[in-house]
């Protein structure tokens, strides 16, 4: 180990060690070669990685500017160098290599930009730029762009730059990706434009410095001979172009140390892979690991109940959290009826906690799913709980959200000009600024509203023929939306309208995270108008809604997402949906088997290592998902939790045990994961009816996979083949089946896309 610079005279220990536990003191003073630093939640890792970096200057080991000191926000980055320059003064000044991957990749690219055809003085592209050239591109190749949405070839060519490929490394099977085989073309003229433009996207940023440090060897060597040590936070959240860049910068001197917890990486959806920090000793022979383990945040009853839902995952590091706080509570584990009722249990609880004197600063609720947080919001309306959400907008705030309740307010009321405005281009009609201004102008000359002004100007000249096509459907659309809501339950004409409309379909072409949730939130939608008597009913409660703001200061429950919640912690928190194919999320389970469970348990572990005080773990026995209740049983990890660290309470008498025994009742509990068809144990589970259950298997909750479309399931006296009626095509063939979706081939009107509850059977 190596100790502090000596002197002739004894001197008082250095500032920054004070108060460091003797891992965190071993971490600081390991300074040459590489070290691996495991930190558990809430371990103090940001105070020993401080300590670290003034340590180095302080003993003169490297000059500030021979760091390299890499983080993952700004935010931490600045944090970082607060904290140092509270430590070493002005020192901290001359550390320019103190800051996110892409900041210091900025730097050093502006530097050597013609090396890979740029000029020094290159712009970065924002998202909005990188569509609008993606997009040009997509057309020039004659690509129908909602069959393949710009945004799908984005996130592509961010996963290929995440991963370190050039366009020369896309092979046949990367390229069928998209375009039936023309992601590889697209991405190499993607890049050749850009460098056209001198421009560059984020992910160019990284990937540009590692095909020069690759193929410029005394670039290389240049930047090893610089950087004396390198330290690297939240290791575990590193994509594959980041560990190739820092592996590449550390070979020559080694002297290389990263902090991170295997256990809290939950980001493979942005491109991170634990893999990483698992094969760091790999990577770096003879490496030193130090475990942080002394948890400064949560009871002895949260680490316990964490740390035996975590050892379920294979393939880890190890560690073992421990605490010198009082034990505390146990981790409470409440089962209750339904989605409603558990908004309900959140509210009281939360309300005795506000009257015990505690803050509601310090009482989180985290979701697995954005969508999740409609049924709270609602319910804090109504009882005059304030709260706020982070990491995202309230629920009827978001951009899906709006754009449906346009659409449904133009339905209800024909003279809401500023909903139709919304919509009259949503998803893309053709329908540019000069058609729409058109319409103004016709409806301030007549005076009547937009919709009336759509109509009528259809019967002009006034514009093209594709813009007076895709308006005809339009206006005619939403005619026949008015004379079904006088018939059609209002939560169905809302699933027929946005499958009709096109709205759903856009966000199914994506293929991406961010639209999966968008359409998570959409289902949401429909199923809170079912709890209202009328379309108008529930537009009314949503203006209400939106126009309760409560004071910006106040005390707020905080809501978010459980990835949101990384790196915070408040003394309360509650986990909220915690039921099979919610959490751990089906989608996930469908898509990547094994892999995304044990990433699933590490969401859990983060979560619950959330709070200080009081863990509050919550399932339901029933949700409702397009107009039908469907049964579930808790979470898996429910089941993982230690039973001498946790108390179970159930409002359905006995439903507790008999599902934890479910569970556990199986020699192989994931043998089913396995197989792949991510299922995993206890599939035929109990239902809860009334005060008693019974043991007879229950619907299964639908998978997300399946969930995407807000339909309903289809007919079953419809099948491939079978002649139909339609009452405005006339006759015709079913040629495909899609849930509640007809794809009929008419005798008189060719191929249509039509619902199955407009045909009889012919």
């Amino acid at each position: 180990m190596n100790q502090i610079a000596q002197t002739s005279a004894p001197q008082a220990e250095p500032p920054y060690l004070r108060g460091l536990n003797p891992p965190q003191r071993e971490a600081v003073l390991t300074t040459d070669g590489p070290v691996l630093i495991i930190a558990g939640a809430g371990t103090g890792k940001t105070a020993a990685l401080t300590a670290r970096l003034a340590h180095l200057i302080f003993t003169k080991k490297a000059w500030p500017s021979e760091i390299l000191s890499v983080t993952f926000t700004n935010k931490a980055a600045r944090e970082m160098r607060e904290r140092v320059g509270r430590l070493v003064g002005d020192a901290v000044e001359g550390m320019p290599w103190l800051g996110t991957f892409h900041a210091i990749a900025a730097k050093m690219l502006r530097r050597h930009a013609e090396l890979v055809g740029l000029q020094s003085n290159f712009t970065i592209l924002d998202t909005d730029d990188q569509l609008r050239l993606l997009k040009q591109l997509i057309l020039a190749a004659d690509i129908d762009e909602k069959r393949f949405p710009t945004r799908s070839l984005a996130g592509l060519i961010d996963q290929w730059k995440n991963k370190g490929l050039v366009p020369a490394d896309i092979d046949a099977g990367e390229s069928e990706r998209y375009a039936n085989g023309r992601g590889g073309e697209l991405y190499q003229q993607y890049q050749a434009r850009l460098i056209a433009l001198n421009a560059c996207d984020f992910g160019d940023l990284l990937l540009h410095m590692l095909v020069i440090l690759k193929t410029h060897r005394d670039v290389l060597a240049q930047y090893q001979q610089r950087f004396k040590y390198i330290m690297v936070d939240e290791y575990q959240d590193t994509n594959s172009s980041q560990y190739l860049w820092l592996r590449l910068l550390a070979q020559e001197r080694k002297n290389i140390a990263c902090v991170g917890d295997d256990d809290q990486s939950i980001y493979s959806w942005r491109g991170a892979q634990v893999e990483n920090i698992l094969k760091f000793e790999r990577d770096f022979p003879g490496a030193k690991v130090i475990r942080l383990e002394q948890n400064y945040r949560s009871t002895p009853h949260i680490l316990g109940a964490a740390s035996g839902v975590i050892a379920n995952n294979g393939g880890r590091l190890g560690k073992q959290l421990w605490t010198e706080r009082d034990v505390g509570e146990k981790v409470k584990v409440i089962g209750v009826w339904d989605g409603p009722e558990e908004a309900r249990r959140v509210g009281e609880e939360i309300d005795i906690v506000r009257r015990s004197g505690k803050s509601l600063d310090e009482v989180a609720i985290l979701v697995r799913a954005q969508h999740q947080t409609r049924e709270f919001e609602d319910r804090f309306i109504a009882i005059g709980m304030p709260y706020k959400i982070v990491g995202g907008f309230r629920f009827y705030e978001r951009a899906e959200i709006r754009d449906a309740l346009a659409y449904l307010r133009v339905v209800n009321q024909p003279a809401d000009d500023l909903a139709f405005e919304r919509i009259v281009n949503v998803p893309k009609r053709g329908l540019g600024d000069k058609a729409v201004a058109r319409i103004h102008q016709l409806a301030r000359a007549t005076g009547t509203p937009l919709t009336t002004a759509a109509a009528r100007i259809l019967d002009t000249d006034e514009l093209t023929g594709a813009a007076k096509k895709s308006l005809g459907r339009l206006v005619g659309d939403i005619a026949r939306w008015r004379d079904m809501a006088t018939s059609l339950p209002h939560a169905e004409l809302a699933r027929q309208l946005l499958d009709e409309s096109g709205y759903t379909a856009m966000y199914q072409a994506e293929k991406s995270v961010e639209a999966t949730g968008r359409l998570e939130n959409l289902s949401e939608l429909v199923r809170a108008m079912e709890e209202y008597d009328s379309l108008g009913a529930f537009l009314e409660h949503v203006s209400l809604v939106m126009d309760n703001e409560g004071g910006a200061q106040d005390p707020q429950v905080t809501i978010m997402t459980i990835h949101a919640a990384k790196g915070l912690e408040y003394d309360t928190v509650f986990l909220v949906g915690w039921e099979e194919g919610l959490f751990p999320s089906q989608r996930s389970l469908d898509e990547g088997g094994v892999k995304s469970l044990e990433e699933e348990r590490r969401l859990a572990y983060v979560a619950i290592t959330r709070a200080r005080r009081l863990a509050v773990i919550i399932h339901a026995a029933n949700r409702r998902i397009y107009g039908q209740w469907n049964s579930s049983i808790p979470s898996r990890f429910v089941a993982e939790l230690p039973a001498e660290h946790i108390d179970t309470e159930t409002t359905m008498s006995g439903g507790a045990s008999l599902w934890q025994a479910n569970w556990s009742d199986r020699a192989d509990p994931f043998a089913d994961v396995a197989r792949g068809t991510g299922r995993g144990p206890g599939w035929q589970r109990a239902s809860g009816t009334g005060s008693t259950f019974s043991t007879k298997p229950a619907r299964v909750v639908e998978s997300r996979s399946s969930a995407i479309s807000l339909g309903n399931k289809g007919r079953d006296d419809l099948s491939l083949g079978m002649r139909v009626f339609h009452q405005k095509f006339g006759y015709g063939t079913i040629a495909e089946i899609e849930g509640n979706k007809l794809e009929i081939d008419f005798e008189q009107s060719g191929r249509k896309r039509v619902m199955d509850s407009f045909v009889t059977l012919g």
